[in-house]
């Protein structure tokens, strides 16, 4: 498994060794693969830590840098966090430039993906909803033909009093989806989630027991309060349960008076471990891995939760 990260150039190569106690004899998977039907199996991928501001074209000029430099690295696919296109200075400032998904911002973004033959994941994109109070909190996942494939409406939303922070309250302007989504792409099978979504492992089980997803995707705009509690351990945690990679695209530092995110993209495999990080969590830049779905089938293998897991119906028994 090779990973690197990039800021305003390319770093050469990091390899990680998975370390093992001598007293533990299991081992759920080899890390470096020689063979070349293992090779076959390992798709790259970027995911991008970002500031996002109140200025569309600002925030497209540094998705399009950042989408650059994933293609000349080799990604396949780039991951974008949540408000990437848009942060607002104040409330309902979003409904003001919220559109639908054939209007000229998402249209610029498949423009991209088109121009450098790269998907694209672009987690929380401000969708205009059923009426002109409330936008949808859309994951839009668009392939390397510039066309959208998937799109998933943010089903939890945050409606949160932060320890110590700020009152949310993100169902105000915000609809909630309805619908799970998993969708296919060239890395494999995704779980397409949102942010606070991390919270309710329901979903992810859902994800991976009834839709088969291979790498779930958590785009986030988390605070710094919660994220410094929290972020690392909870994506960590559903990369386990489920036997997943978890890509997750944070949004970081400060926005505005108002707003600061925690930042810490990561890109973390099957096991649990974080394969991709970049050195600053408040730095905008990507962070490139390479997926290999065999190590999602071998982990699955050794330890076949799919086969131990109990229905629902033994829980409402007991």
């Amino acid at each position: 498994m090779k990973t690197m990260f990039m800021g305003v150039g390319l770093t050469p190569n990091i390899t990680r060794r998975v370390l093992r106690p001598h007293s533990i004899r299991f081992r759920p998977f080899v890390c470096e693969h020689s063979s070349s039907s293992s090779m076959a199996n390992t798709v790259r991928v970027a995911a991008v830590q970002m500031t996002s501001v109140n200025d569309l074209s600002a925030n497209f000029n540094t998705c399009a840098r950042l989408v650059k430099e994933a293609a000349a690295a080799g990604a396949k696919m780039i991951f974008f966090p949540e408000t990437f296109s848009y942060m607002g200075a104040r409330d309902g400032d979003a409904l003001k430039i919220a559109e639908s998904l054939d209007g000229p911002i998402m249209q610029g973004y498949c423009a991209l993906a088109r121009e450098s033959n790269i998907w694209l994941s672009l987690g929380g994109f401000q969708e205009k909803a059923s009426d002109d109070s409330h936008l949808f909190n859309t994951h839009v996942i668009v392939d390397d033909s510039g066309n959208i494939t998937s799109t998933y409406r943010k089903i939890h939303l945050f409606d949160v009093d932060v320890p110590g922070g700020m009152v949310y309250k993100e169902s105000k302007f915000t609809e909630a989806g309805t619908d799970i989504v998993a969708a296919e792409s060239p890395i494999g099978r995704l779980g397409v989630t949102v942010c606070y979504d991390l919270r309710f492992p329901e979903l992810y089980q859902q994800l991976r027991f009834k839709h088969e997803a291979q790498v779930m995707l958590v785009p986030s705009a988390f605070t710094k309060i919660t994220g410094e509690a929290h972020w690392e351990i909870l994506l960590r945690a559903r990369a386990i349960e489920t036997q997943c990679y978890v890509i997750a695209a944070a949004q970081t530092g400060r926005h505005n008076d108002k707003r600061e995110s925690y930042g810490d993209t990561l890109i973390i495999d099957p096991w649990g471990k974080i394969v991709g990080r970049l050195p600053d969590r408040l730095s905008t830049g990507i962070t490139i891995a390479d997926i290999d779905l065999s190590l999602i089938d071998s982990v699955r293998t050794r330890m076949p939760i799919s086969e131990h897991r109990k229905p629902l119906d033994f829980w409402k028994a007991i």
